[in-house]
Order: structure tokens, then sequence, then C-alpha cells
């Protein structure tokens, strides 16, 4: 047997750029926005009392809110469900076809179904919506097709009225998934308004990452305290003291009295200034050189308010004493230990 290698076909480069020629790529960027931004403007206009309704439903609901959908409106259905979650409201997606597979066995009568589809017209999703109609769960629908199955199949229609997709064909959902995901996040704004969702509530939600680390990371958590606190007496020798700053490698050292109250801050930047003038800073007291009264933090504020006072004062610096009410030393805070936490 002969082997035949034939060539394998690539696309020719000069006649790329010739397509590329014809297309305005940044007109029809620019006109696909315009019809998306088109979408969400017909979205706002024709908002009615379903949307109100729709709210009261899911804030009303005991259960889960389970999101639904197929295909590219399953896909925004999943990021809805996720924005829920993360806002104060129980919510998780539900593939409709799979829920048809078994997966119908996660809803209760006390949940509630937001299901989300274009034309309002696939078979899955409505199968889905009459076997939990059966066990009389609400359904929410976000639609483009008020007159659709599914619409008939729901409690509350939200009808998109989108004028066109930005698709050339006006097949593709783009205009009608842009729109599906923006009332989503409408909803969980206007849920997260009636339940009274305080900063403390989302960062519940936002253990993780860089978000909860601003949300739940206080001062407490990143100052250097115990055998690392740096703290020196104010009846220390000023070699003493030098030799604590070094020690401890925070640039500072907080001056202390036997009760261990904050009396004053020494900085590298103090001891620079002593040096600047030719005083012989050996002959010199603690207490001549330290800042008798430095800026403090107590322990329990966010570590990111502890990142901002540093940086806004006139003169920025790169650490604070953490004290207690009544000025008992517990530690420092530095700026490197903030930034490295991801603040």
């Amino acid at each position: 047997m002969q082997l035949v290698v034939r060539p394998v076909a690539t696309e020719d480069p000069i006649s790329s750029l010739q397509v590329s020629a014809r297309v305005n790529i940044l007109q029809e960027i620019a006109n696909v926005l315009d019809i998306e931004i088109e979408a969400l403007r017909s979205v706002r206009e024709n908002i009615s009392p379903s949307f109100i309704r729709a709210v009261e439903m899911i804030a009303a609901c005991r259960g889960q809110v389970l999101v639904s959908g197929i295909g590219k409106s399953g896909i925004v259905g999943t990021k809805i469900a996720a924005t829920l979650r993360s806002t104060g409201t129980p919510a998780t997606f539900l593939h409709a076809g799979e829920a048809l597979h078994g997966d119908v066995g996660t809803v209760r009568e006390d949940d509630l179904i937001l299901a989300i589809g274009k034309s309002g017209e696939t078979s899955e999703l409505n199968t889905f919506l009459r076997i939990v109609k059966k066990i009389r769960v609400p359904v929410i629908a976000i639609t483009s097709n008020s007159g659709s199955s599914m619409a008939a199949l729901s409690d509350v229609v939200i009808d998109l009225k989108i004028p066109r997709e930005a698709c050339p064909l006006n097949l593709v959902p783009t205009a009608s998934t842009t729109a599906a995901l923006a009332v989503g996040d409408a909803i969980a704004v206007s849920l997260m308004k009636l339940k009274n969702v305080s900063v403390d509530d989302f960062a519940r939600h936002h253990p993780g990452g860089q978000l909860g680390k601003r949300l739940l990371l206080t001062v407490e958590d990143v100052l250097r305290s115990g055998d690392s606190k740096p703290v020196v007496l104010i009846d220390a020798t000023v070699r003493e003291m030098l030799v604590a700053i070094t020690a401890f490698r925070v640039g500072a050292v907080c001056v202390i009295d036997a009760e261990e109250q904050l009396l004053g801050l020494v900085t590298d930047y103090d001891i620079r200034k002593i040096l600047e003038t030719g005083q012989d800073i050996f002959q010199m007291k603690v207490a001549d050189i330290m800042n008798a009264t430095p800026e403090v933090v107590l322990s329990t504020p966010r570590a990111v308010d502890a990142l901002e006072s540093m940086r806004s004062r006139n003169k920025p610096t790169a650490v604070l004493p953490v004290v207690t009410p009544n000025r008992r030393v517990l530690g420092i805070v530095h700026l490197h230990d903030l930034v490295s936490r991801g603040l």
C-alpha cells in the first residue's frame, strides 16, 4: 500500500488580509455594543410590575432559588445563581436536561424556579417546568417571548422585549443574553436592599481571595505580637534601642513603660533626623528621640482600613503601633505585612 501524503490546507494570509480590509472591525465592534445598549434601554423602558412581583416572590422563598436554562441561557443562569448566592439569597443552577434524568429530585415544595429562555420554546426546559408545576413550585420566567409556552407555564413573566440580536443573522443569543444577565443582577441587588445585606453579611459569603481579605482581615490578624512585638522600655539606653530596632526588622520600636503603656515610637526616620543634625546620639535618651504622639490603631478595625490610614497621611508611614483602648501595646502593624497579605 502506498502512503499518500496530502498537503494540509492553510489559510492564505493575503486573502485573510483582504477580508479584513473589507470589514471595518472597529465599526463592527461598535455596532454590537450599540445593539446591546439598545437592548438594555428597551428593558429599562419596559420595567413593569412583574419585576416587583418576581423580587417579592424570591424574597419570600423559604427554600432555594433554582435557576434553570439550556445552552447560552443556561450559562447566564449559572452566573445569576452565583450572584444570588454571593448576595445572600440561597440559589443554585439546575440544568433542565439533567433535571429530566434524575436531578428533578432536588426540587422541594419550598423552592422557586427562575427559568431563562429567549424563545421560551425549549422542549427540555418546558417539560421540566410542567413537572415542577405539578408539585406547585412557583415559576418566574425571563424570556423575550411573552407568548411562549414557557411564559404560559410561569407564575410571573419578565418580558425582556429585545428589539434584535447583535448577531448579523439575528439568530445567535447576544443582546438577549446580555439583557437577561443585567436583569439577574438587578434582581440580586434589589434583594440585597430588601434584606439589608451589610458589609459583614457580604464578607461571610466571600471569605477567600482578595475580596475576602479586604472584608474580613483585621489588624489583629496581621500585627506583630508576642516575641515579635517590637518594644523597648523608656529607660533603655540608645544602644539597646538601636539593637532592638535591628533585631525586630520593622524599622521601628514602640517605647513603653513597665505596664506596657505606649509612651512613644522611634523609627529609622527619627534616628536619621538626629544623625543629620550632627548630635551624638549615644549621649541622648530614648525619650529625646521618640515621637511622643504617634498615630496608633486598635486591633479590631479591618486591616485594609489601617492600610488606607497609613497611605492617606500627609507623611505616609510604614508602621502603626497597635494598642488597646487604654493604650497598652499589643504589637505593631507594618505596611509590608499588609501588602504581603494581598491587600
